[in-house]
């Protein structure tokens, strides 16, 4: 059995419950719990040997220097500067250690991105904007850069800080420390408050980042400019991205300065608390409460404004968190996307594909609320064989096509490739075994070379040029002055849609795989190069099961078969001659193409 998948796309209110995500974040750093574990006993001993100073200072102004015992002093100013040190070089390896960890998470959520988009199906790519994926990959995951690589370090240090320097207070004066701390709590539900705020502008910041992406990738591609100019539409498309700027502006600035005011307030009161500790100890001594001695009460400030700098960063810490839990939320987004094109468990591997291709009774469409693409297909091509598909735009020809690679998966029925269901292929048998030129002809902006060889990593020259020549490519690429050198451009805009489509056959060719499907592939070729491109797929296509798609009836002719679909289901089929007598649509659809000839 294969149960239908659903489609899916994601929404805020899919977001997990945020424990359930912290959790789920934790565990990205769980590879890596060796090294943290050493930058958490970096710190430990940074914050204890940093807490040592104010002791040696209160040993300093009670003891050494009233006694004037210069060689206490100097092992007591010696310590100073060690802790220092210590301190420093600590600071500079966890730094380090914990930036190293942080962008191998980064690494690890980029890649795990990336490969789960790559395994989903051709539908979902359909339905989902270039410039949105892409803004997942870079903005979003490049927004937890700094949280990623800093915040665990950040937070175990200041905690490690304030424990350590409360403990230290709490040693040298007890009643001062519940002074200094008695407004902590207010301190932490502000900053809880403020990081509240923050989380929702991150959220819409984002999204409106998102949008602003695909506008600049659909805008500014070749495409875009070509259709932008032609239409007249340049000063448009740019007051358009003007005002995603403004709202972009709007939100930054908005992010940037939720709940200022409320931590400035914060910093302001920490900022204060030694003149009250000073207040303190005067209004003590004055009631005839125990005096405190000079050292311990500089001592005691010391600790004190140690304590401000990491409860702050650590407040601080707590609101940057908040924040990026709206970007990991994004990105778990993708990563929980169901896969519905998937390898079972048990594939079937096939060392050798002789290429019958059945379709059985074969249904498909998009979703459970559009109508069916296709409907009970029933057609078998013999291996060697070829069948041609026709029929007007919209009657599923392509999707027909598609099935076969498993670029979609049948919802009834199923497609089989030498008996086996397409299904319980592996996906290495079926890369190997179906080649396919679509209409849509794609390539990298890199040199020709390398676009063929994209098909066969390790061809040689001589296996590139005989691909160029069977597609009718060959003398054209040798008379430019870099030769196969030449870099096509972007989407291959330096190359005519004839050209680009004569080198993705090239690129099958070379490909050589037992099933070839031509998707449209010399839609875009006028009449002569198509005749002379036909000469060679009809030469490619002796000996392998070839499936066309075509508008242009002169290139099915010869075909063994022809079927007819019109609304997804079949409404004729024979060979050329079969169907011209029966003179129903497969014949109307000849006589347009010979009305049409003369103009082409």
């Amino acid at each position: 059995m294969h149960p239908d998948q659903p489609t899916w796309t994601p929404s805020p209110g899919d977001s997990p419950e945020q424990p359930r995500q912290v959790r789920r974040i934790l565990k990205l750093f769980k590879p890596y719990g060796g090294r943290l574990a050493i930058v958490g006993l970096l710190v430990g001993a940074a914050s204890l040997v940093s807490v040592a100073t104010p002791f040696l200072l209160k040993e300093t102004l009670d003891v050494a220097i009233p006694q004037g015992r210069t060689g206490l002093l100097s092992l007591l100013a010696l310590g100073m500067i060690l802790s220092a040190v210590v301190t420093s070089v600590f600071g500079v390896l966890q730094t380090l250690i914990s930036t190293t960890v942080g962008q191998r998470v980064m690494h690890d959520l980029r890649t795990a991105v990336y490969g789960r988009l790559q395994r989903m199906s051709l539908a979902f790519f359909t339905r989902t904007r270039t410039g949105e994926v892409q803004s997942r990959i870079a903005n979003d995951i490049g927004g937890m850069q700094a949280t990623v690589t800093s915040t665990a370090t950040s937070l175990v240090s200041n905690l490690t800080s304030v424990v350590a320097t409360i403990v230290a207070m709490v040693a040298l004066d007890w009643r001062l420390t519940v002074v200094s701390l008695l407004l902590l709590p207010l301190f932490v539900w502000i900053s809880r408050r403020v990081g509240n705020e923050r989380k929702k502008i991150a959220t819409q910041r984002q999204k409106q980042m998102a949008a602003m992406a695909a506008t600049v990738t659909e805008s500014l591609s070749v495409s875009g400019i070509l259709l932008g100019r032609t239409m007249g539409r340049a000063d448009s498309l740019t007051r358009s991205f003007e005002s995603e700027s403004e709202s972009l502006v709007d939100l930054e600035v908005k992010s940037n300065m939720a709940g200022r005011w409320r931590m400035a307030v914060i910093t302001i009161v920490m900022a204060a608390m030694p003149a009250v500790v000073y207040w303190t100890a005067g209004v003590a001594l004055q009631l005839g409460g125990p005096s405190i001695s000079i050292g311990t009460l500089v001592a005691f400030v010391s600790l004190q404004q140690g304590l401000f700098r990491p409860t702050v960063s650590l407040l601080s810490t707590g609101v940057q968190i908040q924040t990026s839990l709206a970007l990991f939320q994004r990105i778990f987004e993708y990563l929980d996307l169901p896969i519905d094109i998937t390898e079972p468990d048990d594939a079937v591997h096939l060392d050798q594909v002789k290429g019958e291709i059945r379709f059985e009774g074969v249904g498909f469409h998009y979703d459970g609320k559009s109508g069916p693409i296709l409907e009970d297909i029933d057609i078998t091509v013999p291996a060697g064989g070829s069948l041609a598909v026709v029929g007007p735009t919209g009657s599923g020809k392509s999707t027909l096509s598609y099935l076969v690679p498993r670029l979609y998966d049948v919802t009834g029925g199923r497609v089989t490739l030498d008996g086996v269901d397409v299904r319980d292929l592996d996906f290495d048998t079926l890369a190997r075994a179906v080649g396919v030129v679509s209409q849509e002809t794609y390539l990298f902006h890199a040199s020709v070379a390398d676009n063929l060889r994209f098909a066969k990593p390790d061809a040689t020259d001589e296996e590139l040029y005989a691909a160029a020549r069977a597609a009718q490519i060959h003398d054209h690429i040798a008379s430019l002055p870099d030769g196969y050198d030449t870099v096509v451009g972007e989407r291959g805009h330096r190359f005519s849609g004839g050209e680009k489509q004569r080198l993705a056959i090239a690129r099958t060719i070379l490909r050589d795989p037992p099933v070839l499907i031509l998707d449209e592939a010399t839609s875009a070729l006028d009449t002569r190069t198509e005749r002379a491109v036909q000469e060679s797929i009809d030469a490619l296509s002796a000996n392998r099961t070839t499936l066309t798609i075509a508008h242009r009836l002169s290139t099915v002719r010869n075909a063994d078969q022809i079927v007819v679909l019109d609304s997804g289901r079949t409404v004729e089929r024979g060979t050329h001659e079969e169907l011209l007598e029966l003179d129903g649509r497969y014949a109307a659809l000849v006589r347009r193409d010979a009305q049409l000839e003369p103009t082409r």
